[in-house]
Protein backbone atom coordinates (compact mmCIF):
# COMPACT_ATOMS: atom_id res chain seq x y z
CA UNK A 1 0.00 0.00 0.00
CA UNK A 2 0.81 3.61 -0.02
CA UNK A 3 0.33 6.64 2.07
CA UNK A 4 -2.09 7.99 -0.61
CA UNK A 5 -3.98 4.69 -0.41
CA UNK A 6 -4.23 2.58 2.36
CA UNK A 7 -6.06 -0.50 3.42
CA UNK A 8 -8.02 -0.15 6.88
CA UNK A 9 -10.67 -1.71 8.65
CA UNK A 10 -13.57 -0.11 6.57
CA UNK A 11 -11.69 -0.80 3.62
CA UNK A 12 -9.48 2.19 1.21
CA UNK A 13 -8.73 4.74 2.86
CA UNK A 14 -6.95 7.88 1.48
CA UNK A 15 -4.96 9.80 4.52
CA UNK A 16 -4.27 12.98 2.05
CA UNK A 17 -7.83 13.48 1.07
CA UNK A 18 -9.23 11.94 4.33
CA UNK A 19 -12.06 9.76 2.78
CA UNK A 20 -12.72 6.44 2.65
CA UNK A 21 -13.71 4.25 -1.25
CA UNK A 22 -16.33 1.95 -0.88
CA UNK A 23 -16.08 1.29 2.58
CA UNK A 24 -17.76 -1.37 4.18
CA UNK A 25 -18.93 0.23 7.46
CA UNK A 26 -19.89 3.80 8.06
CA UNK A 27 -17.53 6.81 7.66
CA UNK A 28 -17.75 10.38 7.66
CA UNK A 29 -17.01 10.61 3.95
CA UNK A 30 -17.17 7.92 1.43
CA UNK A 31 -16.93 7.91 -2.33
CA UNK A 32 -18.90 4.97 -4.02
CA UNK A 33 -18.02 3.39 -7.64
CA UNK A 34 -21.51 1.89 -7.75
CA UNK A 35 -24.97 0.96 -6.34
CA UNK A 36 -24.67 -2.42 -5.79
CA UNK A 37 -24.85 -3.28 -2.21
CA UNK A 38 -21.61 -4.93 -1.42
CA UNK A 39 -20.06 -1.35 -2.13
CA UNK A 40 -22.52 0.88 -1.45
CA UNK A 41 -24.22 0.86 2.44
CA UNK A 42 -26.15 3.34 4.16
CA UNK A 43 -24.64 5.20 7.17
CA UNK A 44 -22.28 7.72 5.71
CA UNK A 45 -21.42 11.23 6.96
CA UNK A 46 -21.13 12.16 3.47
CA UNK A 47 -21.22 10.80 0.12
CA UNK A 48 -20.07 11.79 -3.38
CA UNK A 49 -20.79 9.74 -6.21
CA UNK A 50 -21.69 10.37 -9.76
CA UNK A 51 -25.88 11.28 -10.06
CA UNK A 52 -27.10 8.19 -11.34
CA UNK A 53 -25.39 6.33 -8.71
CA UNK A 54 -26.72 8.64 -5.41
CA UNK A 55 -30.35 8.13 -7.22
CA UNK A 56 -29.99 4.22 -7.23
CA UNK A 57 -29.09 4.51 -3.04
CA UNK A 58 -31.55 6.52 -2.76
CA UNK A 59 -33.91 3.58 -4.38
CA UNK A 60 -32.28 0.52 -2.19
CA UNK A 61 -31.50 2.69 0.78
CA UNK A 62 -33.73 5.37 1.18
CA UNK A 63 -33.69 8.70 0.59
CA UNK A 64 -31.44 9.55 4.05
CA UNK A 65 -28.73 6.84 3.58
CA UNK A 66 -26.48 9.69 4.02
CA UNK A 67 -26.58 13.06 5.63
CA UNK A 68 -24.97 14.67 2.82
CA UNK A 69 -24.15 13.94 -1.04
CA UNK A 70 -22.65 15.38 -3.81
CA UNK A 71 -23.09 14.52 -7.39
CA UNK A 72 -19.85 14.12 -9.21
CA UNK A 73 -19.84 14.96 -12.93
CA UNK A 74 -17.60 12.23 -15.35
CA UNK A 75 -13.96 13.69 -16.13
CA UNK A 76 -14.98 15.98 -13.36
CA UNK A 77 -12.02 17.31 -11.01
CA UNK A 78 -12.29 17.51 -7.23
CA UNK A 79 -10.31 19.04 -4.80
CA UNK A 80 -10.02 16.67 -1.62
CA UNK A 81 -7.49 17.90 0.90
CA UNK A 82 -4.37 17.50 -0.77
CA UNK A 83 -5.62 15.16 -3.20
CA UNK A 84 -7.73 15.80 -6.82
CA UNK A 85 -10.20 13.06 -7.40
CA UNK A 86 -12.56 12.28 -10.72
CA UNK A 87 -14.89 10.22 -12.04
CA UNK A 88 -14.44 7.98 -15.34
CA UNK A 89 -17.68 5.01 -16.20
CA UNK A 90 -16.41 1.54 -15.88
CA UNK A 91 -19.20 0.04 -17.79
CA UNK A 92 -20.57 -2.14 -15.11
CA UNK A 93 -24.21 -0.74 -14.00
CA UNK A 94 -25.95 2.65 -14.73
CA UNK A 95 -23.77 4.86 -13.13
CA UNK A 96 -20.96 2.69 -12.46
CA UNK A 97 -17.55 4.57 -12.06
CA UNK A 98 -13.93 4.22 -11.65
CA UNK A 99 -12.36 6.68 -9.18
CA UNK A 100 -9.01 8.31 -10.29
CA UNK A 101 -6.80 9.89 -7.19
CA UNK A 102 -4.38 12.14 -7.64
CA UNK A 103 -1.26 13.27 -4.88
CA UNK A 104 2.28 12.62 -3.89
CA UNK A 105 3.47 9.58 -3.06
CA UNK A 106 7.09 8.85 -2.91
CA UNK A 107 7.71 12.50 -3.65
CA UNK A 108 6.31 12.66 -6.59
CA UNK A 109 2.79 13.33 -7.88
CA UNK A 110 0.89 10.01 -9.04
CA UNK A 111 -2.49 9.12 -10.45
CA UNK A 112 -4.20 5.64 -8.49
CA UNK A 113 -7.63 4.37 -10.95
CA UNK A 114 -9.19 2.19 -8.53
CA UNK A 115 -12.07 0.57 -11.23
CA UNK A 116 -14.41 -0.91 -8.55
CA UNK A 117 -16.58 -3.45 -10.19
CA UNK A 118 -16.24 -3.25 -14.59
CA UNK A 119 -16.98 -4.93 -17.94
CA UNK A 120 -15.73 -4.32 -21.31
CA UNK A 121 -18.27 -5.80 -23.36
CA UNK A 122 -21.45 -3.81 -24.94
CA UNK A 123 -24.11 -3.27 -22.77
CA UNK A 124 -26.87 -0.61 -23.76
CA UNK A 125 -27.77 -0.02 -20.04
CA UNK A 126 -24.74 2.06 -19.13
CA UNK A 127 -21.57 4.12 -20.63
CA UNK A 128 -18.41 1.87 -21.73
CA UNK A 129 -15.80 1.45 -19.49
CA UNK A 130 -13.32 4.40 -20.18
CA UNK A 131 -9.78 3.34 -19.74
CA UNK A 132 -7.61 5.85 -17.77
CA UNK A 133 -3.67 6.08 -17.48
CA UNK A 134 -2.86 5.81 -14.19
CA UNK A 135 0.35 4.86 -11.94
CA UNK A 136 -1.18 2.37 -10.32
CA UNK A 137 -4.47 0.12 -10.71
CA UNK A 138 -6.47 -1.51 -8.65
CA UNK A 139 -8.45 -3.60 -10.36
CA UNK A 140 -11.53 -6.37 -9.43
CA UNK A 141 -10.35 -10.31 -10.39
CA UNK A 142 -14.58 -11.58 -9.82
CA UNK A 143 -13.24 -13.76 -12.79
CA UNK A 144 -9.67 -14.10 -12.53
CA UNK A 145 -9.03 -17.27 -14.24
CA UNK A 146 -8.52 -18.17 -17.75
CA UNK A 147 -10.97 -20.29 -17.42
CA UNK A 148 -13.53 -17.43 -17.83
CA UNK A 149 -13.90 -15.78 -20.97
CA UNK A 150 -17.36 -14.68 -21.79
CA UNK A 151 -19.37 -15.00 -24.80
CA UNK A 152 -21.80 -11.76 -25.96
CA UNK A 153 -24.56 -10.89 -24.44
CA UNK A 154 -26.46 -11.09 -27.82
CA UNK A 155 -25.12 -15.13 -27.96
CA UNK A 156 -27.06 -16.13 -24.83
CA UNK A 157 -29.94 -13.85 -25.43
CA UNK A 158 -30.34 -15.68 -28.49
CA UNK A 159 -30.11 -18.75 -27.27
CA UNK A 160 -32.70 -18.05 -24.56
CA UNK A 161 -35.50 -16.88 -27.76
CA UNK A 162 -34.37 -20.51 -29.70
CA UNK A 163 -35.06 -21.74 -26.22
CA UNK A 164 -39.13 -19.86 -26.50
CA UNK A 165 -39.17 -20.79 -29.75
CA UNK A 166 -38.61 -24.30 -28.53
CA UNK A 167 -40.78 -24.38 -25.97
CA UNK A 168 -43.89 -22.17 -26.49
CA UNK A 169 -45.98 -24.21 -24.06
CA UNK A 170 -43.64 -23.06 -21.46
CA UNK A 171 -42.85 -19.70 -19.48
CA UNK A 172 -39.47 -19.14 -19.01
CA UNK A 173 -38.17 -17.51 -15.92
CA UNK A 174 -34.93 -15.49 -16.82
CA UNK A 175 -32.87 -14.97 -13.49
CA UNK A 176 -30.78 -11.56 -13.00
CA UNK A 177 -29.75 -9.35 -10.29
CA UNK A 178 -32.11 -6.53 -10.20
CA UNK A 179 -29.73 -3.86 -10.43
CA UNK A 180 -28.01 -4.24 -13.74
CA UNK A 181 -28.47 -7.61 -14.82
CA UNK A 182 -32.15 -7.46 -15.24
CA UNK A 183 -31.91 -4.11 -17.30
CA UNK A 184 -29.34 -5.89 -19.96
CA UNK A 185 -31.23 -8.80 -20.11
CA UNK A 186 -34.53 -6.51 -21.21
CA UNK A 187 -32.47 -4.02 -23.10
CA UNK A 188 -30.60 -6.91 -25.16
CA UNK A 189 -33.69 -8.73 -25.80
CA UNK A 190 -34.99 -5.41 -27.16
CA UNK A 191 -31.58 -5.12 -29.77
CA UNK A 192 -32.36 -8.48 -31.16
CA UNK A 193 -36.03 -7.54 -31.76
CA UNK A 194 -37.73 -9.15 -29.11
CA UNK A 195 -41.20 -7.30 -28.92
CA UNK A 196 -43.28 -8.87 -27.00
CA UNK A 197 -43.79 -7.20 -23.13
CA UNK A 198 -41.68 -8.67 -20.71
CA UNK A 199 -42.74 -9.50 -17.10
CA UNK A 200 -41.79 -8.43 -14.01
CA UNK A 201 -41.06 -10.15 -10.39
CA UNK A 202 -41.98 -7.24 -8.57
CA UNK A 203 -38.68 -6.96 -6.63
CA UNK A 204 -37.55 -5.75 -10.10
CA UNK A 205 -39.91 -3.01 -10.51
CA UNK A 206 -38.95 0.16 -9.80
CA UNK A 207 -35.09 -0.19 -10.42
CA UNK A 208 -36.80 -0.95 -14.28
CA UNK A 209 -38.53 2.10 -13.94
CA UNK A 210 -35.38 4.46 -12.84
CA UNK A 211 -33.41 2.70 -15.67
CA UNK A 212 -36.24 3.78 -18.53
CA UNK A 213 -36.17 7.24 -17.01
CA UNK A 214 -33.24 7.25 -17.46
CA UNK A 215 -33.74 6.81 -21.74
CA UNK A 216 -32.86 2.76 -21.24
CA UNK A 217 -34.73 1.26 -23.77
CA UNK A 218 -36.36 -1.32 -22.16
CA UNK A 219 -39.97 -1.44 -24.24
CA UNK A 220 -43.13 -2.46 -22.74
CA UNK A 221 -42.61 -4.23 -19.35
CA UNK A 222 -45.12 -5.62 -16.87
CA UNK A 223 -45.19 -6.44 -13.28
CA UNK A 224 -47.02 -9.70 -12.37
CA UNK A 225 -49.80 -10.41 -9.97
CA UNK A 226 -50.73 -13.62 -8.39
CA UNK A 227 -53.55 -14.04 -10.58
CA UNK A 228 -51.03 -13.83 -13.98
CA UNK A 229 -48.66 -16.31 -13.31
CA UNK A 230 -50.80 -19.19 -14.95
CA UNK A 231 -51.54 -17.42 -17.92
CA UNK A 232 -48.20 -16.47 -18.85
CA UNK A 233 -47.84 -19.31 -21.10
CA UNK A 234 -44.66 -18.77 -23.77
CA UNK A 235 -43.53 -15.49 -21.87
CA UNK A 236 -40.56 -13.91 -20.10
CA UNK A 237 -40.87 -13.29 -16.81
CA UNK A 238 -37.54 -11.55 -15.15
CA UNK A 239 -36.69 -12.16 -11.67
CA UNK A 240 -34.54 -12.21 -8.89
CA UNK A 241 -32.30 -15.59 -8.68
CA UNK A 242 -33.57 -16.67 -5.66
CA UNK A 243 -36.94 -16.78 -7.11
CA UNK A 244 -36.61 -19.13 -9.30
CA UNK A 245 -36.48 -22.27 -6.80
CA UNK A 246 -39.19 -20.38 -4.96
CA UNK A 247 -42.79 -21.66 -4.68
CA UNK A 248 -43.77 -18.49 -6.16
CA UNK A 249 -41.86 -19.91 -9.73
CA UNK A 250 -44.43 -23.19 -8.83
CA UNK A 251 -47.44 -21.48 -10.78
CA UNK A 252 -45.82 -20.86 -13.86
CA UNK A 253 -47.15 -23.29 -16.86
CA UNK A 254 -44.06 -25.82 -16.90
CA UNK A 255 -41.10 -23.06 -16.45
CA UNK A 256 -38.00 -23.38 -17.79
CA UNK A 257 -35.67 -22.31 -15.06
CA UNK A 258 -32.46 -19.47 -16.52
CA UNK A 259 -30.12 -17.85 -15.07
CA UNK A 260 -27.93 -14.82 -15.97
CA UNK A 261 -24.48 -15.04 -14.59
CA UNK A 262 -20.99 -15.49 -15.12
CA UNK A 263 -20.65 -18.01 -12.95
CA UNK A 264 -23.41 -20.01 -15.61
CA UNK A 265 -19.55 -20.74 -17.02
CA UNK A 266 -19.44 -23.86 -14.14
CA UNK A 267 -22.00 -26.33 -15.11
CA UNK A 268 -21.54 -27.27 -11.78
CA UNK A 269 -23.06 -24.05 -10.05
CA UNK A 270 -26.02 -24.31 -12.45
CA UNK A 271 -27.21 -27.36 -11.77
CA UNK A 272 -26.44 -26.37 -7.90
CA UNK A 273 -28.74 -23.76 -8.55
CA UNK A 274 -31.32 -25.87 -10.18
CA UNK A 275 -31.16 -23.36 -13.68
CA UNK A 276 -31.78 -25.45 -16.54
CA UNK A 277 -31.39 -22.99 -18.75
CA UNK A 278 -27.63 -21.46 -17.80
CA UNK A 279 -27.11 -18.12 -19.91
CA UNK A 280 -23.32 -16.76 -19.39
CA UNK A 281 -24.40 -13.21 -19.04
CA UNK A 282 -22.01 -11.05 -16.88
CA UNK A 283 -21.16 -7.57 -15.43
CA UNK A 284 -17.72 -8.33 -14.88
CA UNK A 285 -14.41 -8.04 -17.21
CA UNK A 286 -13.13 -11.73 -17.91
CA UNK A 287 -10.15 -13.07 -18.00
CA UNK A 288 -8.76 -11.24 -21.46
CA UNK A 289 -10.81 -8.35 -20.57
CA UNK A 290 -8.68 -7.86 -17.36
CA UNK A 291 -5.46 -8.40 -18.73
CA UNK A 292 -5.92 -6.16 -21.15
CA UNK A 293 -7.22 -3.46 -19.63
CA UNK A 294 -4.20 -3.88 -16.79
CA UNK A 295 -2.07 -3.01 -20.14
CA UNK A 296 -4.28 -0.54 -21.64
CA UNK A 297 -3.66 1.41 -18.30
CA UNK A 298 0.33 2.15 -18.94
CA UNK A 299 0.42 1.18 -14.98
CA UNK A 300 3.39 0.24 -13.29
CA UNK A 301 2.05 -1.46 -10.17
CA UNK A 302 -1.37 -3.44 -10.13
CA UNK A 303 -3.42 -4.13 -6.57
CA UNK A 304 -6.17 -6.95 -7.03
CA UNK A 305 -8.97 -6.57 -4.68
CA UNK A 306 -12.21 -9.05 -4.48
CA UNK A 307 -12.06 -12.34 -6.75
CA UNK A 308 -8.97 -14.77 -8.05
CA UNK A 309 -6.58 -12.66 -7.11
CA UNK A 310 -3.53 -14.91 -7.29
CA UNK A 311 -3.51 -15.90 -11.26
CA UNK A 312 -3.92 -11.77 -11.97
CA UNK A 313 -0.94 -10.59 -9.84
CA UNK A 314 0.87 -13.90 -10.82
CA UNK A 315 0.37 -12.39 -14.87
CA UNK A 316 1.27 -9.66 -13.62
CA UNK A 317 4.05 -10.33 -12.38
CA UNK A 318 5.33 -11.94 -15.66
CA UNK A 319 4.88 -8.69 -17.41
CA UNK A 320 7.28 -7.12 -15.18
CA UNK A 321 4.73 -5.29 -13.34
CA UNK A 322 4.44 -4.82 -9.73
CA UNK A 323 1.64 -6.77 -8.43
CA UNK A 324 -0.16 -7.57 -5.07
CA UNK A 325 -3.46 -8.82 -4.13
CA UNK A 326 -5.96 -6.83 -1.48
CA UNK A 327 -7.47 -8.93 0.76
CA UNK A 328 -10.69 -7.10 1.28
CA UNK A 329 -13.58 -9.24 2.67
CA UNK A 330 -17.33 -8.36 1.78
CA UNK A 331 -17.07 -7.72 -1.78
CA UNK A 332 -18.39 -9.39 -4.91
CA UNK A 333 -21.35 -11.08 -3.72
CA UNK A 334 -23.75 -9.64 -6.08
CA UNK A 335 -22.57 -11.58 -8.99
CA UNK A 336 -22.28 -14.96 -7.36
CA UNK A 337 -25.06 -17.31 -6.80
CA UNK A 338 -24.43 -18.99 -4.17
CA UNK A 339 -23.07 -15.66 -2.01
CA UNK A 340 -26.16 -13.73 -2.96
CA UNK A 341 -28.83 -16.38 -2.19
CA UNK A 342 -31.75 -14.96 0.11
CA UNK A 343 -30.06 -12.22 -1.21
CA UNK A 344 -27.89 -9.15 -1.48
CA UNK A 345 -30.38 -7.68 -4.13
Amino acid sequence: MSALLTLTPEGLYCPAGDFHIDPMRPVPRALITHGHSDHARAGHGAVLATGETLAIMAIRCGENFSRAQQAAGLSEKIGMGETTVSFHPAGHVLGSAQIAIEGRHEGRLTRIVVSGDYKRQHDPTCLPFEPVRCDIFITEATFGLPVFRHPEARHEIDRLLASCKLFPERTHLAGAYSLGKAQRVAAVLREVGYDRPIYLHGAMEKLMAFYASRGVNLGETRKISAADRSELVGEIVICPPSAINDAWAGKFPDAVAAFASGWMRIRARARQQGVELPLVVSDHADWDDLTATVLETGCSEVWVTHGEADALVHWAQTRQLRAQPLHMLGYGKEEDPVAAEGGTT
